[in-house]
């Protein structure tokens, strides 16, 4: 559907379509000559993730009279990966780029962005599960807000990066032209990089690939490591779950519950 911001920027010989997404805020349009990705109140780092060729590269960007501002990206032919394609190299590869920039964390902290520690994670978590109790209590997010509370102190870590915080196969593109992407960067954090890694393993990689991956990735992992990754899978499946039954999203909340109950049974937590 068509929207007034849009037509006011475009005129009225663009096609427009909702691209999806949870925000609702993204459109593609086009002529017979161009071919944009619309969004409103993108983060101005945007900027700086197009400059560095983490996502299709930014064309222009407006600010209307309300205050809200319209960026434009290059809509590009291409693919989401499939779940097998998290093991390649080239995805280990572009999380430590993001990972290890200085430009990409300078900006997000400029904008406010402070680190995020796993204790404000449980916080966040435990009163958002005070509410959704009344709804839908479960055993199996009581075992697990438990276990993030047992282990909240021993995932302490000094390093902060930038984070996607949701590095979702459907967030990682490949164009036509045989670029890797990871887009969406509307929920990006400043924490500790095992939050992205943690994630991303125990959805995608064996576990006997782990090591392998991460030293595609860059680093030698430790034990330490290992703890915290399993840490932070519990503690965003926790989150992901919170969000679609806050949502009135069921179904969505059960096949993560579903994918909780694996990971915690695999580490002997229930």
């Amino acid at each position: 559907m068509k929207v007034n911001w849009l037509e006011h920027i475009l005129g009225s010989n663009w096609t427009i379509t909702p691209a999806g997404g949870s925000t609702g805020e993204a459109y593609y349009a086009q002529t017979d000559e161009k071919r944009l990705f619309l969004k409103r109140n993108s983060s101005p780092f945007l900027a700086v993730l197009s400059a560095e060729g983490i996502v299709p590269k930014l064309i222009w960007t407006k600010r209307l009279e309300n205050g809200d501002v319209i960026t434009a990206q290059e809509w590009l032919d291409g693919r989401e990966l499939n779940p097998e394609e998290m093991k390649h190299p080239r995805v280990a590869a572009l999380l430590s780029k993001i990972h290890h920039s200085t430009e990409l964390l300078d900006m997000l902290m400029r904008l406010g962005k402070h680190p995020l520690t796993p204790d404000e994670i449980l916080l966040d978590i435990k009163e958002n599960q005070k509410v959704l109790d009344k709804v839908d209590p479960r055993i199996e997010i009581h075992q697990a807000v438990r276990y993030l509370e047992q282990e909240v102190w021993n995932v302490q870590h000094d390093v902060h990066v930038v984070c996607h915080c949701d590095t979702n196969h459907n967030n990682w593109m490949l164009s036509a032209r045989d670029h890797l992407y990871l887009i969406d960067w509307d929920n990006a954090m400043v924490a500790d990089p095992a939050l992205d890694l943690g994630m991303l393993l125990y959805n995608y990689i064996p576990e006997d690939y782990w090591e392998t991956w991460l030293k595609e990735y860059g680093i030698q992992p430790d034990s330490h490591m290992f703890q915290r990754m399993k840490w932070y899978s519990i503690s965003q499946a926790l989150s992901f779950i919170q969000w679609h039954q806050m949502r009135g999203e069921y179904h969505e909340s059960s096949v993560r519950t579903e994918k909780l109950k694996t990971i915690m049974k695999q580490h002997g937590i229930i």
